[in-house]
């Protein structure tokens, strides 16, 4: 309690506080003089306080802090300081944006943000403000906000003697009759103070003179009033006219006056003054009342007879705000409305009325016109505090804005029901004093949508109703909800091999329904690995665009196709991704030319040559030419063609196939040594090919094919140079073989004693050369072996039938042990290292006999081929084989 005002306030919002209903304290009225004895002026005073909490809850506590100012108060006083009544310190005031609201519009005040004090911000008028009404306040509402509270101000205009009083008619003319009786009244009006209490109007003076007096009546209302009383009778053969000053006083400090001048006209004799039908004319008018309609009849009589009988009415005491909007009729007596009344302004409206007759006797009524409230005003919505925007995880409940809603009507005019349109998710909560908190009823969803146009209703009970929409504009923020979505669920990429390094060959496109950072979508490939190397070896990504580049020149025929996971992930916090799978798949090109693999393009000279019996018929399956391609599908269809040809239409090659065969008979004018050249072309686009040249001989055998062999076309300096050194080189290494042989026989021989050692140099029968039975049957090449004898085993060489399994490691030199199975199912293993050497050194004693025969051979060529490509160490044993 303030010890000079007496104004009680609440220190503590605790929870006794808030729990407490009802709180009596006892109050000590103490004099200041007697403030040190504690001696008490009165008996203690109990007070009863009531603890009502408003349904705004712990936000909206609705605090009451009132002040008490002087009217006529300079612009930009300080009233107070807000920020410290209300308990919030200076760096609390930046964060909770104090300011007012003042829902009637009277902006008499505002409030510094910074130092939290209320500043007097318009002119204050308290008689402009509240006119007659005894307490003045203008009351307003304070808003914090972070949490939000609402306080309401009460601020008490203090009236000053800033006003004197003021007749409405400077000069008061008076007329009557010289019979008129003493005691007889004259009202002669009142003077306004718009000020109250000490400062209104408190009493009239009259200026000394001989016949009247001056008494000072009151009405029902407060407002004093003076009446002329007349002391002594008048004669007005001695005093026409007489004429005082009426002074009317207030009790202010300084005290002002003011001042009418009264003339007295004394008139011949008229004894009887007009009678109202009633002192007081009570009446109530709609507010919505039409001009020149009728408001009451004010009637007088007069007893008399004649001129003096003859009564007219005029308005003796109209009050400033009625001039205009009243009018009185001077023979009837009937009172029209000439403006437009409003009851919110103006509720009550008095005023004084005259009858005078012929003879100038005036009697006076009062008039008192009451105003009866219309639905005429729509209600005020004002929005207090909008919180937007409001992110769009809100959950129900969550305060959105904050309204107030007033009507200047009254009783069912003015109470208020507010409403939302349908299908929003939206409810509003009704508060105390007015005030609604609209709030969130059901979950939002941004991307549905982003911004509301809240329209709020206010209707009245008036009859008939009337409305008023406020449009609230409410954004919702966006929240990173929604993850990316790719445009498919899977894609499959199709890339021709050969591509260039780097080229781009797909854009993968995600989408996210979010905004901002939120649907920022970055790509990336996720790890992982193709053929033993990470995916980023063979593909990248744009981690903006999604654009995906091959980081190499895919093979066809190396991979086919592969698959790798791409990841959208967006900017939000915390970061949503989704993942995709994406095949590629390597689309073949025609970029490989058919091989052909029958006859080998590396045989020279007799490996080239086929045998064609005389004998042979049409249709005879001369050979086949085989042929691969790496590619695939058409680019890999191979079709066989004979471009050149010694006897065109002697050979047809099937097409598919590749088979040779003879189209007639052989005859006797045919060449014997036949040349063909077979194309080999693939079916792409270009097509690509190759070719290989047959050279075909007709002979029953080989001994009758050599010489034809034997012309071929070749280098006659190139065959010389290599048989110069092939023999050099046999020469040489069979000697120094032969030589290491003989030591390590006569060696062995020597440990053993035998003598019949030297029969491994007698002359044996070696088998004479033959060609397998099956030699014209299939379409590959032969490629001929030389081995031991099945017979001798050691010391005999021929040829083997095609039935013997072939094991091409022998024939080049290789070691390692792998058997070889001839027609018997016998098994050589090569592990017998000093038996061969034996065994080797006697069938090369015994074949120097066929070497001339044997050199230019088509054996010799196959193995001097098989040497050179396998890069066999030349020894005489390797280089016979």
């Amino acid at each position: 309690m303030d010890t000079l005002s007496g104004q009680i306030e609440n220190h503590l919002m605790n929870a006794k506080f808030m729990n407490e209903k009802i709180f009596i304290l006892s109050v000590d009225p103490v004099e200041i003089t007697n403030i040190n004895t504690n001696s008490p002026l009165t008996h203690p005073e109990k007070l009863e306080l009531n603890n009502e909490m408003t349904d705004l809850g712990p936000q909206l506590q609705g605090r009451q802090i009132q002040y008490s100012i002087p009217e006529e108060m300079p612009k930009g006083s300080v009233v107070g300081n807000l920020a410290k009544d209300l308990g919030l310190n200076a760096r609390e005031l930046a964060g909770r944006n104090l300011h007012a609201v003042s829902v009637t519009k009277m902006h008499y005040f505002s409030i510094n943000a910074e130092n939290g004090n209320l500043y007097v911000n318009d002119r204050i008028d308290r008689e402009g403000i509240c006119d007659t009404t005894l307490i003045c306040l203008v009351n307003f509402e304070a808003v914090v906000e972070n949490p939000l509270n609402i306080f309401h101000i009460t601020v008490t205009i203090q009236d000053i003697n800033d006003n004197a009083p003021q007749f409405l008619n400077g000069k008061i003319q008076l007329e009557t009759s010289e019979l008129t009786l003493p005691g007889t009244r004259f009202l002669i009006g009142k003077a306004e103070d718009p000020d109250i209490g000490v400062n209104s109007l408190q009493n009239y003076q009259l200026s000394p003179n001989k016949h009247f007096i001056l008494e000072v009546r009151e009405r029902e209302d407060g407002n004093k009033y003076a009446e002329l009383v007349l002391s002594k009778p008048l004669d007005r053969e001695k005093e026409q006219t007489l004429q005082f000053i009426l002074t009317a006083l207030d009790g202010g400090e300084p005290r002002r006056t003011g001042t009418a001048q009264i003339w007295v006209n004394v008139t011949d004799a008229n004894d009887n003054p007009p009678i109202f039908t009633q002192e007081v004319y009570k009446v109530s008018v709609l507010e919505n009342l039409p001009v020149g309609s009728l408001v009451l009849q004010v009637v007088a009589s007069d007893n008399d007879e004649g001129t003096n009988a003859q009564i007219t009415y005029h308005f003796s005491n109209l009050p400033a705000n009625s001039h205009k909007l009243f009018s009185l009729d001077p023979v009837k007596g009937t009172i029209s409305l000439q403006g437009t009344l409003n009851f919110e302004e103006t509720k009550e409206y008095t005023m004084t009325a005259a009858a005078k007759d012929g003879g100038g006797l005036v009697t006076h009524c009062n008039i008192e016109i009451r105003v009866v409230d219309e639905n005429d005003n729509s209600p005020e919505v004002t929005l207090v505090s909008l919180f937007s925007p409001v992110p769009e995880d809100s959950l129900p409940g969550t305060l959105i804005a904050l309204i107030n809603v007033n009507d200047k009507d009254t009783g069912d005019n003015g109470k208020v029901i507010c409403s939302l349109q349908k299908d929003m998710p939206f409810k509003f909560l009704a508060s105390s004093n007015n005030y609604y908190k609209l709030q969130t009823d059901n979950p939002l969803d941004r991307e549905k949508k982003s911004e509301y146009n809240i329209t709020v209703t206010a209707t009245d009970k008036g009859n008939p109703p009337l409305s008023t929409h406020k449009i609230i504009s409410l954004h919702i923020s966006d929240i990173n909800d929604n993850s990316p979505t790719f445009e498919k669920l899977s894609y499959s990429i199709y890339v021709p091999e050969n591509n260039p390094s780097g080229a781009s060959i797909f854009t993968i496109k995600a989408l996210d329904p979010d905004v901002d950072q939120n649907a920022r979508i970055t790509y990336s490939i996720l790890h992982s690995n193709i053929k033993e190397l990470p995916v980023s070896s063979y593909i990248s990504i744009n981690s903006e665009t999604g654009a995906l580049y091959a980081q190499r020149s895919f093979d066809y025929e190396q991979f086919r196709e592969f698959q790798l996971q791409v990841k959208a992930q967006d900017g939000g916090s915390p970061p949503l991704s989704s993942n995709v799978t994406v095949r590629v798949f390597i689309m073949d090109q025609n970029d490989n030319s058919p091989r052909i693999l029958s006859p080998s393009q590396e045989a020279k000279g007799s490996a080239l040559f086929e045998m064609v019996p005389h004998s042979a018929e049409a249709g005879y399956l001369v050979t086949k030419v085989v042929a691969v391609d790496a590619d695939s599908g058409h680019n890999a269809w191979l079709s066989y063609h004979v471009i050149q040809a010694t006897e065109p239409g002697f050979f047809s090659i099937g097409s598919h196939t590749g088979e040779i065969r003879t189209a007639r008979d052989f005859v006797e004018k045919d060449a014997v040594k036949q040349k063909l050249v077979v194309l080999v072309k693939d079916n792409g686009q270009p097509s690509l090919s190759a070719t290989v040249t047959l050279n075909l001989v007709f002979a029953e055998n080989f001994q009758e094919a050599l010489p034809e062999m034997k012309n071929q076309s070749s280098s006659p300096d190139y065959q010389s140079d290599l048989q110069f050194y092939l023999v050099l080189a046999l020469a040489l290494m069979s000697f120094l073989f032969l030589l290491t042989v003989i030591l390590a026989i006569l060696m062995k021989l020597r440990k053993s004693g035998n003598p019949k050692f030297l029969q491994c140099f007698a002359p044996v029968p070696h088998s004479k050369a033959i060609f397998p039975p099956n030699f014209e049957d299939g379409t590959l090449p032969y490629s001929y072996q030389l081995c031991l004898s099945s017979e001798s085993r050691k010391n005999e060489f021929t040829f083997l039938t095609p039935n013997i399994q072939i094991a091409d490691n022998i024939l080049c030199g290789d070691k390692s042990g792998v058997p070889v199975t001839g027609n018997e199912g016998t098994t050589f293993q090569s592990e017998a290292e000093n038996a061969e050497r034996v065994n080797t050194g006697a069938w090369l004693i015994r074949c120097s006999s066929y070497w001339n025969a044997c050199q230019k051979s088509s054996i010799f060529t196959a193995l001097q081929n098989c040497g050179r490509s396998h890069r066999a160490l030349i020894s005489p044993g390797s280089l016979f084989q």
